[in-house]
């Protein structure tokens, strides 16, 4: 596999201290700066379904707890395999109970996805 496209996204949850959806967030930031059209009209793949892997490392403060389909979700191409690190950021923000927050912390996320030809 070559490596083709390595691209960095960020996602916060500001409240709800759901460490996946501030990883959905960092991948869509990610694949929001990508485009893929290299790869069909220079290379030559045609299935972008069949001809490409895309690889997606996350870094959150309690990586056991991403829901890695969840994420998947959020790739639009490719054969996928996501994995989670230990990382992130935890910082002090609001405790609003009405949207959802167990407590005052705000979870951050990073994420770095690679599009692979196979």
């Amino acid at each position: 596999m070559n490596r083709y496209i390595i691209e960095f996204g960020m996602g916060v949850d500001f409240h709800g201290q759901d460490v996946t959806r501030a990883a959905e967030k960092a991948v869509l930031d990610a694949v929001s700066r990508s485009c893929l059209c290299g790869l069909e009209e220079v290379m030559g793949i045609n299935d972008l379904n069949e001809g490409v892997g895309v690889k997606v490392t996350i870094a959150v403060t309690r990586p056991e707890e991403v829901d890695i389909e969840r994420i998947k979700k959020c790739l639009p191409v490719g054969k996928k395999t996501v994995q989670t690190v230990e990382g992130g950021m935890k910082v002090a923000g609001l405790f609003i109970p009405d949207f959802g927050d167990k407590d005052s912390s705000i979870e951050a996320a990073l994420a770095c996805v690679e599009v692979e030809i196979l």
